[in-house]
């Protein structure tokens, strides 16, 4: 990547806590206008990770810059020049829509006379007409969830960070925010935002997966899961999916089971001896109406594939020390 396409870099980042390691030695690179996807589950480290880039967390070593500035000497600078929304959308109840834009305009520093533009600007966005005057408490989750976006890019960053953005809102209006990132996208925002939900993570141009502190994967949706998946995934439908797990646990041809709504997903090293394997315990269970077919992974099969992979590896070296 060009340097000067690049909007976000890190180099061998760490971040200690005592003895605890949050974040192992990462590295990598946004593209500007990128939409980048920080995946994995609660205390991996992604958290950690974008504290650190927006300047409110010191790094133990390593090296970094966000929008040209270094993450270790100029976090002031890198603060005044992103958008930031933390997960708890970073408003405050007991002020009026109003009253929160008005904070906002002034943590920023923006000039009196654009303030009344960039303040309609949000309220638009955030599709609360007539209601400035209303206590941020009383507006429904979607509400909030735009309005702190707006007030995250209220100064027009080029650069924004979303942590955990849609963490505790209904589907619809997580859909409904995804369309807003994407058209900041076209206009040449970079967005880097941070999730653990797989469906959201397709609408990504390209993924990062953190686990215990380790970058354990990177690339496109796609690449994700026609390159990264070594396995195969067989699909099984089969009555009372749940009551199956621990009988298909016990195939030695099964390296993983996990259920996916009505379904299950097996994960094999071989399509023919996991299908096998599997039609024998049906038959031998006097199972009924059951199906098995070889599926395209999903980014969670990926993932799950990867974490397991990644514990299995460090078992076995615990093993030998």
């Amino acid at each position: 990547m060009d340097k000067s396409e690049i909007a976000v870099s890190v180099d061998k980042l760490e971040k200690r806590f005592g003895d605890f390691t949050a974040v192992n030695h990462v590295s990598f690179e946004v593209g500007k206008g990128e939409i980048f996807g920080f995946l994995g589950p609660n205390g991996a480290g992604k958290s950690t990770t974008i504290r650190m880039l927006c300047g409110l967390l010191s790094p133990t070593s390593g090296a970094g810059r966000v929008g040209g500035f270094d993450i270790m000497k100029e976090q002031e600078k890198i603060k005044e020049n992103i958008g930031y929304m933390s997960q708890k959308f970073s408003l405050y109840d007991d002020l009026t829509v109003e009253e929160n834009i008005d904070f906002y305009a002034g943590i920023y520093k923006l000039p009196k006379k654009e303030i009344p533009a960039r303040k309609a600007a949000v309220i638009k966005l955030a599709d609360i007409e007539g209601l400035s005057g209303s206590m941020t408490r009383t507006l429904s989750g979607g509400w909030k969830q735009r309005l702190a976006l707006g007030c995250a890019i209220l100064h027009k960053p080029n650069i924004i960070f979303l942590d955990e953005p849609t963490s505790g809102v209904d589907p619809i209006t997580r859909n409904n925010f995804w369309s807003i990132i994407k058209e900041m996208s076209q206009r040449g925002v970079t967005v880097f935002v941070t999730t653990h939900y797989m469906d959201e993570a397709e609408n990504c141009n390209r993924l990062a997966m953190i686990y215990k502190g380790n970058l354990i994967a990177m690339g496109t949706p796609e690449e994700m899961k026609t390159k990264l998946m070594k396995q195969n995934i067989l699909e099984v439908e089969v009555p009372n999916a749940e009551g199956w797990i621990d009988f298909i646990k016990g195939l030695a041809e099964i390296d993983e089971t996990a259920i996916f709504g009505a379904k299950l997903h097996c994960v094999s090293q071989d399509e023919k001896k996991g299908t096998s394997a599997l039609e024998k315990l049906f038959k031998e269970k006097n199972a009924k109406d059951y199906s098995i077919h070889k599926i395209k992974p999903s980014l969670e099969d990926v993932f799950v594939s990867l974490i397991e992979t990644y514990d299995k590896e460090h078992r076995d070296e615990s093993k030998k020390d």
